[in-house]
């Protein structure tokens, strides 16, 4: 590895981040890697389940990546520990590789309830208790002896279902507005989770958290899907008189993720298109020809090895911009 002289800070050490990483110091770019978290990973960390991926596969990448010339500074937060001024002052490039953390919401009633839980917050909490990485933005949440319904069928809802069984809910049940065909998360998952005692209710929409001081169950409707639209897919129509009540002490809400852009985005002339993402060229170049961006905050919600495949891409741009 020959050093080009040329320094890259990447924000953001998820997928993404460490594909990018990887790319640009190979190729004898200084590379610096910040995160807010405390450990590398991300997501990858801190959100998916130990039961799924053990933390210590990711530690390791992490640590080839350091035996190899990257360097990480974690605990770091840009735009509030450390300006993005900052950075372009300091470094060449700067790649963006910050995920997508906003919550979509179902829209109806009760939703904002004590007992009512988002998903992500949830499962950080829970793998930070295991990894004795206590933060009170995202607080531990025992849910052992309670009656848990999840509201979702994707990967995420997945992770929520295994996760109350191992913390000793009583009854875990996985409302989804569409059948199991048309489920979007893994069918490993869906078989895993009904192995440990998921019960899954198909063909349900929500319409009312129940609850006076506390949640105290979920309205359903049931459904039955429609034509397909355009992109083949078939909408959920509610079928009259099929309301019901699913009694439940806690609810959480696995719809999935919206971009998340940071406040300072527009000062430094990122731009961003109508759902939040952040634009790019073929080259994944933002706006701003300094600030590259790759991975979900660019794509949407998307696979981990999507989210690789553009850090990697976007550090060959990186590349290709100054001129190495």
């Amino acid at each position: 590895r020959t050093a080009n002289g040329k320094r890259v800070a990447i924000v953001g050490a998820g997928p993404a981040g460490l594909g990018c990483a990887d790319i640009l110091n190979r190729a004898g770019t200084e590379v610096l890697v910040f995160d807010r978290y405390p450990a590398v990973g991300g997501l990858l960390t801190f959100g998916i389940p130990p039961f799924k991926l053990e933390k210590a596969v990711i530690a390791r990448r992490a640590q080839l990546l350091e035996d190899m010339g990257v360097r990480f500074q974690l605990n770091t937060e840009i735009g509030k520990d450390l300006s993005m001024t900052q950075l372009l002052t300091d470094y060449d490039a700067v790649f963006l590789g910050m995920g997508t953390y906003a919550a979509k919401e179902g829209g109806f009633p009760g939703e904002n309830l004590p007992g009512m839980i988002k998903a992500l917050p949830y499962l950080i909490g829970n793998v930070r208790q295991l990894l004795d990485l206590p933060d009170p933005l995202t607080p531990y949440i025992d849910l052992a002896g309670k009656r848990v319904v999840v509201l979702g069928g994707g990967d995420t809802a997945m992770d929520c279902l295994r996760t109350a069984i191992r913390q000793g809910a009583v009854q875990v049940t996985c409302a989804y507005r569409r059948d199991e065909e048309n489920m979007p998360g893994s069918r490993r998952e869906v078989a895993n989770a009904r192995e440990e005692g998921v019960h899954f209710l198909f063909n349900r929409q929500p319409l009312e958290i129940l609850g006076k001081d506390t949640v105290s169950g979920v309205r359903l409707v049931e459904t039955r899907l429609g034509d397909p639209d355009p992109r083949g897919r078939r909408h959920p129509e509610m079928v009259a008189g099929s309301e019901q009540v699913l009694a439940a002490d806690v609810v959480i809400i696995a719809f999935g993720f919206d971009p998340s852009p940071a406040p300072w985005f527009a000062g430094h002339g990122i731009h961003l298109d109508e759902r939040g993402r952040v634009l790019t060229n073929a080259q994944f170049q933002t706006s701003n020809p300094r600030v590259f961006a790759g991975g979900d905050m660019r794509t949407g919600s998307d696979l981990v090895v999507t989210a690789v495949d553009e850090g990697r891409r976007a550090a060959n741009g990186i590349l290709d911009y100054l001129g190495v």
